[in-house]
């Protein structure tokens, strides 16, 4: 995946975490701290490369929003399985 594809991954995943109305504390925090990392991804112009508790990160927002908000669980195990693959 070039730099471009990832780029519309993370802007679309951004805007789908934008969107998100209704959720707990630890919801919104997991969001707010997503939504930093995307926009640091998003920001850089050589290799995108996730930090490890970005990974962490992504992981435990699949478990906490599986039930509850299912398009946005796909989307960020989507975006996992692409950096894990890519050694990112």
């Amino acid at each position: 995946m070039n730099n471009q594809e990832l780029d519309d991954l993370l802007a679309k995943l951004h805007k789908e975490i934008e969107g998100i109305q209704s959720v707990d504390e630890k919801g919104q925090d997991l969001l707010r701290d997503l939504s930093s990392d995307i926009q640091e991804l998003l920001g850089r112009t050589e290799e995108k490369k996730a930090a490890p508790s970005m990974l962490e990160r992504i992981e435990t927002s699949i478990d906490h929003f599986e039930v509850t908000h299912p398009e946005l669980t796909s989307a960020l195990s989507s975006l996992f399985t692409i950096l894990s693959n890519a050694g990112i």
